[in-house]
């Protein structure tokens, strides 16, 4: 079976491996990607360092879909035993940073854009490559459908998103948000000897007792419970010092039954500790049962799953879910690859899942 724009979307991959694209550092990959859609004749458009095409015979009166993928990379980690940006020359592997995570997802996504573009679909498609996801960056999703970006003025806002992340091109319906809490036990200085001040040690030790036992009483049934770890520690600046201070580091992984405003709240009645949020934007998602992605996984039969780690998904307001080619366990890892059977899969079914939304299946 032929598969669309295939060496295409792989020539594609290996030019993007070879260019540097660490977020924040986007321009050069970008350049790379807009220089050949104009080859392919893909009509684009730059917004800083994001680029979007609406495919032709745009009708106001449908639905729009995106497929929305990222294009920047986390650094090389010291672990890699290859040349990061070295794809290499193996016809069937593609290696290098940034391959998997999220190389894979942007050429796949762009060659069904490509296959689609001159068709009558039920929805409108746009294809958008994205900067800054890996470091929730203010210029990218977080910009798009703010209303404050192009989306909604220049550009039609996204009723409907594809996610392009590594997920084995299983569907995840549901994705967990991040909190980070920064605590403080607060304390008195004193001699150890003398069995002065307070220790603020204690104080922290018995606040993180509480938040060990904690019971979010709202379980989510899709995801589960919400998932707290405190997993850093740093107290005193001598053994015969008491010491006035405590940090520590919790990690919770919430769930669409609690905003992140609410965690913090209840977390904060708890203890005696102040505790300090480092965002509180990295919410959780979940597309309902009831929206027309959802019902599209259940028609053609694809896994659905709920993922651990987010993405730019917490950025989307519209209907959305989360779907690419590759392992989420590659990403971030030393010698990251993705194989070429598996972009080709990812092509023929997100063809097919665009042509069969709402149940319509394209002649």
């Amino acid at each position: 079976m032929m598969v669309p724009y295939l060496d295409d979307a792989v020539k594609l991959l290996r030019m993007m491996v070879k260019t540097p694209s660490l977020s924040f550092e986007e321009e050069n990959v970008q350049a790379v990607i807009s220089k050949q859609l104009d080859e392919w004749g893909v009509k684009h458009q730059l917004f800083k360092r994001n680029i979007v095409a609406i495919a032709p015979n745009y009708d106001p009166r449908k639905k729009t879909l995106a497929l929305d993928a990222h294009i920047d990379t986390v650094p090389a980690n010291s672990g890699y035993t290859r040349d990061p940006l070295n794809p290499g020359d193996e016809e069937d592997i593609i290696w290098g940073l940034g391959s998997n995570d999220d190389g894979g997802s942007v050429v796949s996504m762009t060659s069904a854009f490509r296959h689609l573009c001159g068709r009558q679909l039920p929805v409108n498609l746009m294809l958008v490559l994205s900067c800054e996801e890996e470091r929730s960056g203010p210029d990218g999703a977080r910009w798009l459908y703010s209303g404050e970006g192009p989306f909604g003025h220049e550009l039609p806002m996204p009723d409907f998103v594809i996610v392009g992340e590594p997920t084995g091109m299983k569907a995840a319906t549901s994705e967990r948000g991040l909190l980070v809490l920064d605590g403080e036990a607060h304390g008195v200085s004193g001699h150890a000897a003398r069995n002065e001040g307070v220790n603020a040690l204690y104080i922290a030790m018995e606040d993180i007792e509480k938040l060990r036992n904690h019971v979010f009483s709202k379980v989510s049934p899709i995801m589960g419970n919400v998932k707290l770890t405190v997993t850093q520690i740093q107290a005193g600046t001598a053994h015969n010092v008491i010491p006035d201070s405590c940090k520590f580091v919790v990690d919770i992984r919430p769930t669409e039954q609690y905003t992140n405003e609410e965690i913090l709240s209840d977390l904060q009645k708890e203890c005696s500790s102040t505790l300090v949020a480092r965002n509180l934007t990295n919410r959780s998602s979940a597309s309902s049962p009831e929206s027309e992605l959802y019902k599209t996984v259940e028609r053609l039969g694809i896994e659905m799953y709920s993922s651990p780690t987010t993405s730019d998904w917490m950025r989307i307001s519209a209907d959305a879910l989360k779907m690419g080619p590759g392992e989420s366990s590659r990403s971030h890892r030393p010698d990251e690859f993705i194989k070429k059977e598996e972009i080709a899969d990812a092509i023929n079914k997100y063809i097919e899942f665009i042509e069969n939304i709402y149940g319509d299946t394209v002649e």
